[in-house]
Order: structure tokens, then sequence, then C-alpha cells
């Protein structure tokens, strides 16, 4: 348990959080909306630092980044807690497990631990994922500081509620991010979430100005945010706002947590989609949780040619250029480290 960072001391022992778009403001003995940061005597506490709840290495696809050293290993952490409370969450064992009435649980795990696992298993980047990482904020930017230093790329897998206060903190060690835009309905966030919309558009375009490389998933849930009329306006912001070099990845829902009598999402919703996202402009358009699926393999945007081919979160071929172009038509192809041997 360490003092918490990014926050202030207000009167009557009340402490106000500018880590996330809650703003939560905190009186003694109180936690904040994540559950994992604790108001103690007039300080706010991070309850988590140094507490991982699930570790793993991953394809960096699984994250999901198509973009971002296709075919490369993530080092995968998470601690409990979440700022969200999504009555469909995947995670949901480990994110809402506080809020259920769990400990605030983990191995001991220390930033430098993290860093140097990541290091001695050939790891390009290391990934603050699982739940949300803005809720343990000061574990991940002490690890991020450490993997930085080593050539560790870092990732933030988020729902994109944090504030500018805590990306200016985080500074040049976030360097891609995956944001999930959950619907581009702000009542579907405040029944389905606990949350507002606004604040995650707003992450968006903060992080395409700071030039973090940035990805965008959509669970498409079935009578939740599956019409093409909401996927249409999804889109349309996306290639508007933040780029049309901006991959887009449609994924299908699974039942689970409040959700689990939904069906699963049919994978013609998911084509669909995926043509609504290539009419907007978007260059990158994925299906995701559908493994075989040709919307899994990245094809130039110029030519139409395949140039990662995909089987679920592995890769198959890749003929991406060393220049990062496309090999038949030359085109610039959008990323970061997209050749095979970079």
């Amino acid at each position: 348990m360490i003092e918490a960072r990014l926050y202030e001391k207000l009167d009557g022992g009340r402490v106000l959080c500018h880590l996330c778009a809650h703003r939560c403001t905190i009186a003694e003995g109180k936690r904040g909306v994540c559950q994992v940061r604790e108001n103690r005597a007039g300080t706010l506490y991070s309850l988590v630092y140094g507490m991982s709840i699930s570790q793993a290495i991953d394809p960096v696809e699984k994250k999901p980044l198509f973009h971002f050293y296709p075919g490369s290993s993530a080092f995968s952490f998470a601690t409990v807690g979440c700022n969200f409370r999504c009555s469909f969450c995947q995670n949901w064992q480990i994110s809402q497990t506080v809020r259920e009435g769990g400990l605030v649980d983990g191995h001991d795990s220390t930033p430098e631990h993290l860093a140097a696992a990541a290091r001695h298993y050939g790891c390009r980047s290391i990934a603050y994922t699982y739940t949300e990482p803005t809720i343990f904020f000061e574990y991940a930017y002490d690890t991020a500081v450490l993997a930085s230093k080593a050539g560790i790329k870092s990732i933030y897998v988020t729902n994109g509620y944090m504030t500018e206060e805590m990306l200016d903190a985080f500074g040049p060690h976030l360097h891609a991010a995956n944001v999930d835009l959950k619907s581009f309905r702000d009542e579907f966030y405040k029944v389905n979430c606990g949350a507002r919309l606004q604040p995650v558009l707003d992450t968006l375009k903060e992080m395409k100005k700071r030039r973090i490389w940035l990805e965008i998933t959509t669970l498409v849930v079935p009578g939740q945010n599956d019409s093409e009329d909401e996927l249409r306006e999804l889109a349309g912001f996306i290639a508007r706002e933040v780029g049309v070099d901006a991959p887009w990845h449609v994924s299908r829902f699974h039942p689970e947590y409040e959700m689990a009598d939904v069906q699963p999402t049919p994978t013609a919703t998911l084509h669909r989609a995926r043509e609504i996202g290539q009419e907007a402009g978007l260059r990158y358009v994925y299906e995701g949780n559908v493994p075989g699926s040709e919307g899994e393999n990245t094809y130039c945007y110029s030519c139409s040619r395949r140039l990662i081919h995909r089987f679920g979160f592995t890769v198959v071929e890749n003929v991406v250029s060393r220049e990062s172009t496309c090999p038949y038509c030359g085109a610039k192809i959008d990323g970061v480290g997209l050749a095979a041997k970079v």
C-alpha cells in the first residue's frame, strides 16, 4: 500500500482523486468507485500497488493490437478493481471481485520483477490489461519507466476513462493503447457501465494528439449496441475524429456476468459491422472472437491484397515490407513495427 498520486486534499479530511473521469470525492475511511483507492485519515492510498492478480505472456494480438509489432509477445498483468461496472464484463471475476464482496487480493510482484520478467521472456511490450489499468496507475507507471529503460514498450488496454492529468503523468512511457468504445450512446454507458460516453471520446482524441498508437474495440452485444445506425455513427466518429488509419475491432460477445442469458453475437452482425466501418472509410476493420474469419486479416487499403494472415491470435504469414509498405503496390501501411522482423 502506497500513497496515491494525482489527488488533492480537501477540507474535512476528504480527498479529490484526479486519476479518472469520475473524479471521486472520497470521505475518510471510504473508497472511490474503483474500490481500490482509499482515504485513510485524509491521505489517499492505492491498495493494489505491487499486488498482481493475474500475469501471462500473451500474443499482442490478444489485446487486441494488430498494428503494433504484430506476432510479438506482451507480458500482461492486472490488479483487482475497475472504475466501470459493466453488466457484460468478460473478466468480472477479477474486475468486480471487490465490489462483489471479495478481498483486495493478489500476489506480491514489484515493478522491478515485472520489467525483469518481460525482458527475460523476450517480450516486446508490457500490457496493463485484463482489468482497467487506470486504477493501478502508480503500479503501471513505475513498471513502465523501468520497461522503457530496457527498450520494452508499454500498452494500455483500457475503457478510456482516464483524465488528461493521468495521460500527462504517464508521459512518453505509454506507447500504444486499445480503447474500448463500448457504444455511441450515453444511455448505454450510464445503464450498463456506470459511466458516461463523452470522457471516452475525449480520451480517444487526446491519445491521438499525443501520438500514442491507438486501436479501438467495440464488443457488439445483441440488442444493446448492434443497430446499424449506432455502428455507422461510431465508425464515422472514428474516421472523423481519430483517423481512418485507426484499426477498429468489432468483437463477438459471449454470455458473461449479468448478461449470461444473452445469446452470442451472430457472425452476420460482425460481418455487417465490418462493412459499415469500411463504408465509413476506415482502412482496417477486424472481426474479433471469430477464429478463421477473413476479418482477422490485414489487407492493403489500396490494392486489397492480404498482407498479414491470422488465425485467432496467431500470425500465420506477414508480407509487410521492412519499410511498412505493401509489397504489391507500395502503399504505406499504418502502424508500428509492422514487418515480420523488425
